[in-house]
């Protein structure tokens, strides 16, 4: 019989105890007890064929792959109903791979400042007269992993093509990029190192211990070029939308990645963006762990921030006053679909009947927080 082909049955198999700091214990603590008798359930009967069945509370853990599809649907549906008639831009701000050693030290300080950089920059551009002179909106949503879950730290930026200006006009974008590509990664650039220097000048880099660290990383990515992409998205901006929700609630990959886990090790399809072909990678257990652990982010971290007239202290406001701006009729208000209770499912197995709540099942009293194995 194939082994289980899920994130919680390789944490189960693989994962070491030893060396993990309390919020990453935790975590894994959730994902293995995820839809568990560890977490409680509730006891089923069909009212066509009387099988019984047993369903297990989800741990709702936002890096949990098998958890939040509801909360990631309503995400979506939350943010398609406040697109506006206009061309969007995808924009993706990366920090390069030699701060990955800062990200894991400083993940706060360092997530921070590249939110606060990236938005930065496109205020800067989107208020400059000689482009758009007025307010931008910005969604962003953090992302750490590559398709081979590699540490690879950047920012997806979702910007509706225009601004809005004071007058309460609102001033479109033409073309196919939002500002030059040259100018914005040069910006950001600048925006981002300076930033970094005044934090380890404040103590807020206080990890980086080594001396003249701080100044010699600096100095040497200031010589290097960095990127942005940037890219219009003519007429699919809610397929965006969807893109950036797929990871809104969970971290890294999916199951329907995992093809299999054997004494190889784990074995997981990925992209090859080289050559546009979908491959299988093979990493020990051990190492996948080690990937997979690396995206957790600390607790409290936002991961999906909005800013300018989609800040969220102005969004409604800002949004209308746009809306007036192109002419454009107030969409009714998103309503979450209604939770299903139980009996409103159809029985999986002779697929005619109801299922319908017979029993409560409760917690072990003493559940353990950390299964896993000890090095």
């Amino acid at each position: 019989m194939p082994e289980p082909t899920t994130v919680q049955h390789i944490l189960n198999r693989f994962l070491c105890a030893d060396g993990l700091d309390s919020g990453r214990r935790k975590v894994c603590g959730h994902l293995q007890a995820c839809r568990t008798e560890r977490l409680g359930g509730l006891r089923l009967r069909c009212d066509q064929c009387d099988k019984e069945q047993q369903w297990y509370h989800s741990c709702r853990d936002r890096h949990c792959p098998q958890c939040q599809s509801r909360a990631t649907q309503t995400w979506c549906e939350q943010q398609r109903s406040q697109l506006l008639p206009v061309t969007y831009y995808h924009l993706v701000f990366t920090l390069p791979h030699t701060l990955n050693g800062w990200v894991q030290l400083h993940p706060r300080e360092l997530h921070r400042l590249l939110f606060q950089s990236a938005w930065a920059t496109l205020k800067a551009f989107g208020q400059d007269p000689r482009r758009l002179g007025g307010e931008l909106g910005m969604t962003a949503v953090l992302h750490t992993w590559g398709q081979t879950l590699t540490q690879h730290v950047h920012l997806h930026c979702l910007v509706p093509g225009g601004a809005l200006r004071e007058d309460g006009q609102w001033q479109p974008c033409q073309g196919n990029y939002l500002f030059p590509v040259k100018a914005l990664s040069r910006r950001f650039r600048g925006l981002m190192v300076s930033a970094l220097r005044q934090a380890a000048a404040s103590g807020a880099l206080s990890r980086v211990s080594h001396p003249g660290e701080v100044d010699r990383v600096l100095d040497a990515l200031m010589r290097e070029s960095w990127n942005v992409y940037t890219k219009a998205c003519l007429n699919r901006g809610a397929t965006v939308v969807d893109y950036l929700g797929r990871y809104t609630h969970r971290i890294a990959i999916t199951h329907q990645r995992i093809v299999k886990v054997d004494e190889g090790g784990v074995h997981f399809t990925y992209k090859d963006y080289r050559t546009e072909q979908r491959k299988v990678m093979v990493l020990s257990g051990e190492e996948f762990v080690r990937r997979f652990l690396q995206h957790i982010l600390p607790k409290g971290l936002m991961r999906v921030r909005h800013y300018g007239f989609l800040a969220n202290r102005c969004r409604r406001q800002k949004l209308d006053q746009v809306r007036r701006a192109l002419s454009m009729a107030r969409p009714p208000a998103a309503t979450a679909a209604p939770r299903k209770e139980a009996s409103e499912y159809p029985c999986p197995r002779c697929r005619k009947g109801r299922l319908h709540v017979i029993a409560e099942i409760s917690r072990p009293v003493t559940c353990p927080t950390l299964k896993a194995r000890r090095c």
